[in-house]
């Protein structure tokens, strides 16, 4: 078919009037170089899920997992800012977000959010984290509940247990009638972050508003407080009822022995459950519910995955960081991600009655939301959500010390924290 002049000059004209990056856009397929720790797992099936849907949508995905702690992939982004090399997004949680945003220019994309009317739709205490000034340059994709017990339902039937505990003295005596019924009591992994997060537990179950002091505020009254050796006096109760062979392997070597009834309890953040399903395990012979909590009110410690994006200059990758904002935002998006991952999508509007979510999604979902209306959200110190990096790593030293030193009393470990925390301010 023979096309007029007319309207091809007419197109023409058309392109012509459009800003020259809209252009560019509309002339380039999208791309996006991408760095996480998300390496294998659920959070690994995770990511790739979301790689698909971005090609799905027309565009390229690059992604180069870093395996290890967090400090593994920040080692390796700032190798690749320093070469002006940085990625157009990466993986980033809690302050880091607004430090390292200082290091690189970040792009702003205050208007995507606005269009999808995101702000809205997620916890209001993760607003501030993503634009730091003013501005959104990051994204939240997923939050999981750090205060959650796992228990194993065989074992609780093996000592007459009937309810999960709801204290802390309620769960040394189960922990104790395990024990004395050949189960090891808690499941553990040997992991600096996994001991981190047993303090952050113990802490925020005896008592909310000390946690946000002292790990939150790292106000120095509270971190030498009571309820901080008290916390530490049952993370040496905890630590005793641990398996102490397990060094440098995750948590999730002992995920068969929990639904074998091996082992007893687990304190996880929800995507433990996104493992325990990947390992072909039952959540139904696991009972998922809040960690003991001693003041009686719902308590969250929340930890949300993000990304962040970089600054640069090819059009193929600026279109890429678009499309991926866009598709980070959408609800089927996030409600595939989350069914991955064991956790619950940022997005407050999402619904989690239906089959393919887990009771203890639906748990976390409704703790988080009875947490909001009381203000007893915490952010977690483990995963670098109360703290940037070197001080969560400093006070994550202390806490690792005492949990394989046996000799360290609870006094001498808020004394070694408060000067950790002095020393990582400088």
């Amino acid at each position: 078919m023979t096309v007029p002049r007319r309207k091809v000059l007419a197109g023409a004209t058309a392109l012509a009037a459009l800003p020259a990056a809209a252009r560019a856009q509309q002339a380039v397929k999208p791309r996006v170089t991408f760095i996480s720790q998300w390496a294998a797992g659920s959070d690994g099936a995770a990511i790739t899920g979301l790689g698909k849907r971005f090609e799905d949508e027309g565009g390229i995905w690059q992604h180069s997992p870093v395996p290890g702690f967090t400090t593994e992939m920040m080692n390796k982004l700032r190798a690749d800012i320093m070469a002006g090399n940085p990625p157009a997004a990466a993986q980033l949680k809690g302050p880091e977000i607004a430090a390292w945003s200082k290091i690189a220019p970040t792009v702003t994309i205050d208007s995507v959010v606005e269009a999808a009317g995101y702000e809205k739709l997620i916890p209001a205490e993760l607003v501030g984290l993503h634009k730091p000034r003013g501005h959104w340059i990051a994204l939240p994709m997923q939050v999981y509940r750090i205060n959650t017990l796992f228990i194993s339902k065989p074992a609780m039937a093996k000592v007459g247990a009937s309810k999960a505990p709801a204290t802390w003295a309620e769960f040394n005596e189960l922990a104790t009638a395990m024990k004395a019924a050949g189960i090891t009591p808690v499941a553990n992994g040997g992991i600096r972050w996994d001991d981190g997060m047993k303090l952050e537990i113990v802490l925020a179950g005896i008592n909310a508003e000390v946690y946000r002091a002292a790990l939150m505020k790292l106000d120095a009254q509270a971190l030498k407080s009571a309820e901080m050796t008290q916390a530490f006096a049952q993370l040496r109760k905890i630590a005793n009822w641990m398996d102490p062979t397990t060094a440098a392997q995750t948590y999730a070597v002992h995920l068969p022995k929990l639904l074998k009834a091996e082992m007893g309890m687990m304190m996880m953040g929800g995507w433990a459950q996104g493992v325990i399903k990947r390992l072909g395990g039952n959540l139904d012979d696991i009972l998922i519910v809040a960690a003991p909590q001693d003041e009686g009110k719902p308590c969250f410690v929340l930890n949300a995955d993000s990304m962040i994006f970089w600054k640069r200059p090819e059009p193929d990758l600026q279109a890429g960081q678009l499309l991926l904002a866009k598709l980070m935002m959408q609800k089927d998006v996030q409600e595939q991600y989350s069914q991955t991952t064991g956790s619950i999508p940022v997005r407050t509007d999402v619904d989690l009655s239906g089959p393919a979510w887990s009771d203890g999604q639906r748990s976390a979902a409704a703790g988080l939301i009875d947490a909001f209306k009381t203000k007893r959200v915490l952010l977690s110190l483990a995963h670098n959500m109360a703290q940037p990096n070197q001080i969560s790593a400093a006070m994550i030293d202390v806490i690792t010390d005492f949990i394989h030193n046996d000799k360290a009393s609870p006094e001498q470990a808020v004394t070694r924290l408060a000067a950790a925390v002095d020393n990582a301010r400088g």
